[in-house]
């Protein structure tokens, strides 16, 4: 599967292409809005990018994970949260504006935190010998996360029209290729798929639960209102899978690598599908308890 033209040359396009209709959904008022409501961003931020990477190593440290699908968790850890975290925080009441602010951040600062903490785990889990992500493919990671998504938000300021009539192509195309992507890495490896799925599944499932949880709790504890953390939640439990579906592939040639990836764009929409119906069912419950008492109090002074 690695030496297939499709991995080293066509998912690197594809990923361009999902990258730079991500730009056509970005303005510059998505980072002017980091300065009008700094503290929300900064919280989702430092999960997301400081404490996520942690927990990723807890997991598979804890679970004593193959050296290959140690980095493939630690590089799922360091991507960055998806467009598909807008619509998850749209469905459950999120605070959208803020997803979108973070999606744009990120997007920039995965160009360099996807490197750093990649070739950290490398080097800590010895595989070396096998993986490498020298000079060359750090500037092959920035090409195709971070020009893209530079290249989307001047055609929007140009042409906002165009921009918008190529939304919905572009993210249909984006889901076609994770789908494709994640069922074409399991096959590459399904003589080994059993073991693998035994040794991540339980991983992957408890990063993206840990994921969530961290991102609404988080944020609740720092005071950020129930919009903002289901937000958070998202954006950190809902990660950019295809791009650490991309660099596992055709910049580090593993499909190893790619399997934790694909296991958790499965999984995730499932879990954050629960999870945002359990952290949403409590509120209605809270509001109906509330509505209840009201309404006999009205009656009685009716009386």
């Amino acid at each position: 599967m690695n030496d297939s033209a499709l991995i080293t040359t066509g998912l690197p396009i594809a990923l361009a292409v999902i990258m730079f209709g991500l730009g056509l959904s970005l303005t510059t008022d998505d980072f002017v809005r980091v300065a009008r409501s700094p503290k929300a961003v900064v919280v989702a931020l430092v999960l997301q990018i400081l404490v996520l990477p942690f927990v990723a190593f807890g997991l598979v440290t804890a679970f004593d994970l193959d050296p290959l699908l140690a980095v493939g968790v630690m590089l799922l850890a360091a991507s960055p949260g998806g467009t598909t975290a807008n619509l998850f925080s749209h469905l459950f009441r999120g605070d959208v504006a803020l997803n979108v602010t973070l999606t744009a951040v990120n997007s920039v600062l995965a160009a360099v935190t996807i490197p750093l903490i990649t070739n950290v785990a490398i080097g800590y889990f010895d595989a070396d010998g096998e993986l490498g992500l020298q000079l060359g493919k750090v500037v092959q990671v920035i090409a195709i996360v971070l020009v893209p998504v530079a290249i989307g938000m001047l055609v929007r300021s140009r042409n906002p029209a165009v921009a918008a009539r190529a939304d919905r192509p572009v993210r249909i195309f984006s889901i076609v290729v994770l789908v494709a992507v994640s069922v074409g890495a399991i096959l590459g490896e399904r003589e080994n798929i059993g073991d693998y799925v035994e040794q991540v599944g339980i991983v992957a499932g408890l990063f993206c639960l840990i994921s969530l949880s961290l991102g609404y709790l988080g944020a609740r504890v720092l005071r950020l209102d129930h919009a903002q953390a289901v937000a958070s939640s998202m954006e950190i439990g809902i990660h950019n899978t295809t791009i650490a579906l991309t660099i596992a592939l055709s910049v580090l040639d593993s499909t190893e690598v790619a399997i934790p990836a694909a296991v958790y764009s499965i999984l995730m929409y499932v879990l954050a599908t629960a999870f945002g119906f359990a952290i949403t069912a409590g509120r209605r419950g809270s509001a109906e308890v509330s509505g209840g008492e009201a309404a006999p109090a009205a009656g009685r002074r009716r009386r």
